[in-house]
């Protein structure tokens, strides 16, 4: 036998792979929350990618132009201060509006849809405060 004892080795499956991923694995509620084939489907249409992608599409551009004017400690600096306000959060709770965020891109004098019809006290997903936070610390 001229393969040798590492081929057979890298051939057998161990059994803790065939557990993780099994054909008869339940599903969890608590920690994925319910199946949905919404979030499967490809989207229905050329622009929808784009549209996901908006925010992030126009943060390269203005990276890239505040390059090209100021140079590269521009983009960079930027770039810090973004990843800083994004590790402040509140609770998971609770609801946050990223003010510090908008600052930063310039949107905290534009009024948007979000601004409109996102009104937190109206929303329906509130789950409970203990069940989130220990999910979060992966307690759960």
């Amino acid at each position: 036998n001229s393969r040798g004892t590492a081929s057979l080795l890298k051939d057998s499956i161990s059994f803790t792979d065939v557990a993780a991923s099994g054909l008869f694995e339940g599903h969890d509620l608590l920690r994925r929350g319910f199946t949905s084939v919404k979030n499967e489907l490809l989207p229905s249409h050329p622009l929808e990618l784009t549209e996901k992608n908006f925010q992030l599409n126009q943060d390269k551009t203005n990276f890239a132009t505040l390059r090209n004017i100021q140079g590269i400690h521009a983009p960079l600096k930027l770039q810090m201060e973004f990843r800083a306000v994004k590790q402040v959060q509140r609770l998971p709770f609770l609801h946050s509006s990223n003010m510090a965020m908008d600052i930063l891109r310039g949107n905290d004098e534009c009024i948007g849809f979000e601004d409109i019809l996102n009104d937190p006290s109206q929303s329906e997903v509130m789950g409970e405060p203990h069940m989130m936070m220990e999910h979060k610390l992966g307690l759960l």
